[in-house]
């Protein structure tokens, strides 16, 4: 799964990196991103690509409760294409999600270890994602919705974790964004699993597992404690 990420650099850095519009106009800064908040996404619409702010957990138009957002922040590649939440954004409704990094809790023993996994270059991740939007029935606002597509395991994020987003490289992020009707086989190479990303992982401080703590101490490196001292 992928439950929280980073977004630390601010979109109109997003905004040149993806050749986009930036309509988000965000400062970035953002150590803890979990489902139901806002954050940077990139859209394609016809020839106008661009970097806007959705809310994280996809509601689908049809659905009458918005408390479906805490269940539909992941969809499963396996299933996308038919599970009926997210088939039809798969098909014509699909986004980026530009991340620093995201966390995974590594179990050891009876304790859960969060761990950061990011680009060792520190370059910019793009994470598989589909929206949508829906219309308040009371206010007549349209409210924009995300999630993100996880896959099985690649080599390296097997030993952390039986689930990890669908990363999107660069030569692809077009095909993926491209608004027109898709059939699902025309995407399906671009959800499995790859060991062509070389990612890296650390421990990272308890602080993360608190969704109100934001800050650039939630990703910094957690040093072991000291060997202990022998007295000769």
């Amino acid at each position: 799964m992928c439950g929280r990420f980073t977004q630390q650099r601010p979109t109109s850095e997003i905004a040149a990196i993806f050749e986009a519009e930036d309509l988000a106009d965000d400062p970035g800064g953002r150590y803890n991103v979990a489902p139901t908040d806002e954050a940077a996404v990139v859209v394609q619409r016809d020839d106008r690509r661009a970097v806007v702010r959705y809310r994280w957990g996809l509601i689908p138009g049809w659905s009458d409760d918005p408390r479906i957002a805490s269940r539909t922040f992941n969809a499963r590649a396996e299933t996308v294409a038919t599970n009926a939440v997210f088939r039809d954004a798969f098909r014509r409704r699909r986004c980026l999600v530009p991340v620093d990094g995201f966390y995974e809790w590594l179990r050891e023993g009876t304790t859960r270890q969060p761990m950061r996994i990011h680009d060792p270059a520190d370059g910019i991740l793009a994470l598989a994602g589909l929206w949508t939007g829906r219309q308040d029935p009371e206010s007549g606002l349209w409210h924009r919705t995300f999630t993100i597509v996880t896959t099985r395991p690649n080599t390296f994020m097997a030993s952390i974790h039986d689930r990890m987003p669908v990363i999107v490289p660069p030569d692809a992020w077009a095909r993926w964004l491209d608004p027109a009707p898709v059939q699902p086989g025309e995407l399906r190479a671009l959800l499995e699993p790859s060991d062509d990303w070389a990612l890296d992982a650390y421990p990272v401080p308890p602080l993360v597992n608190n969704v109100r703590n934001n800050g650039p101490e939630l990703v910094e490196r957690l040093q072991p404690p000291p060997e202990p001292l022998t007295l000769l």
